[in-house]
């Protein structure tokens, strides 16, 4: 049973790693990315994004340090690099210049992928496509594009502020293993929500008005910030004092 001081320590961890991963706000970049796929391949492409994810964030937590000391890189400095990264990112945040990031490198990605399917098609096609109950046309699961590694897993999910994230974690409780423990731990329940929020994509786009997640944005931006600035104040604690 975890005491009432580790889970103190908990909220902000879970806090930091659901605002830099935003789960919320990669709803709408997997709808389109998946979209006209059946509900199986959104399945799976949901499950194969969120465990790989998983697994990269948990691989950087346990040797990111010793993989910085191999580039004669100590913590105080990635302290500081990655507070002020984490600090850029809620700025982005704030100003709601990073959701209109992800979506327009959504659309990008959707429209190559979709360019890449028809250069590939044979001019002559027999093979039809299925058609769900309102008409609208399914693409084939063995057609559909695989979106989870790129860009569902890299670099939404586990991109560069996610791993600076964890490895800023991590270091933060370098003589606590239960605590670091506990970090890996959060990051998988970050991905459960993300699996969650997948599955039921559209209904969460449809109950969620895009002032409410402005709002949410922006509070969550704000946080982050504060967040960011003590990670760089710790770091210049550590390197000078």
């Amino acid at each position: 049973m975890p005491s009432l001081d580790m889970l103190n320590e908990l909220i902000p961890v879970f806090v930091t790693l659901f605002v830099i991963i935003d789960p919320l706000g990669l709803v709408p970049v997997f709808i389109v990315l998946t979209q006209g796929t059946s509900a199986a391949h959104r399945r799976r492409m949901a499950i194969r994004a969120c465990l790989t994810s998983f697994f990269i964030l948990a691989a950087f937590a346990l040797i990111g340090e010793g993989l910085l000391g191999v580039f004669g890189i100590h913590m105080p400095a990635f302290r500081i690099a990655g507070g002020t990264l984490l600090f850029l990112i809620a700025l982005e945040m704030l100003f709601e210049k990073r959701s209109q990031k992800r979506n327009e490198r959504a659309e990008q990605v959707h429209q190559e992928l979709e360019e890449d399917h028809e250069t590939e098609k044979p001019k002559t096609k027999t093979k039809v496509s299925a058609t769900t109950s309102n008409g609208d046309v399914t693409i084939p699961d063995d057609e559909a594009d695989d979106i989870s590694i790129f860009p569902m897993s890299i670099p939404f999910l586990s991109g560069p502020g996610a791993i600076a994230s964890v490895m800023l974690l991590m270091g933060k409780f370098e003589d606590n293993i239960a605590m670091q423990a506990s970090v890996i731990g959060v990051v998988a329940v970050v991905m459960v929500i993300a699996f969650i929020f997948f599955l039921l994509a559209n209904v969460v786009a449809k109950r969620l008005s895009p002032t409410v997640a402005t709002v949410v944005s922006r509070l969550l931006g704000m946080i982050l910030a504060a967040l960011a600035v003590q990670f760089i104040i710790d770091g210049i604690k550590q390197a000078f004092f």
